[in-house]
């Protein structure tokens, strides 16, 4: 859940590199809580309000890591924008969110797998 935290804590921080395991364990926990809102919003019987509010308050955030996660991979923030072309873009996005990053220092700062990273 740390992992989740710090980068909502990093809300609209653009610059920098993200590892795929903070990528990733985000988007594990994003994607559980999205579930678990709508199971209970299908219980109660609601219309998604939940859900919406979720995915408005996180839309910045996951936008960010995104970016950083990219800027491991030494590519620019700008190939987010891939993802709007139908069928390969998200294909092409999947994969570059699943590549290791650059080992050491890039152009977009030190390897973060060199830092100390959260618990």
């Amino acid at each position: 859940m740390n992992w989740f935290i710090d980068v909502v804590k990093k809300y609209a921080v653009f610059n920098g590199r993200a590892r795929r395991k903070e990528y990733w364990m985000y988007v594990l926990f994003y994607i559980l809580i999205y579930v678990g809102l709508f199971i209970i919003e299908s219980l109660v019987g609601s219309p998604g309000i939940l859900v919406l509010i979720l995915g408005l308050g996180l839309l910045v955030p996951s936008i960010a890591v995104t970016i950083r996660r990219l800027h491991d991979t030494d590519r620019s923030g700008w190939w987010i924008l891939i993802g709007f072309v139908p069928l390969v873009g998200g294909i092409v996005l999947l994969v570059f969110m699943c590549l290791d990053g650059t080992s050491g220092a890039n152009q977009y700062g030190p390897d973060p797998k060199g830092a100390a990273a959260p618990a």
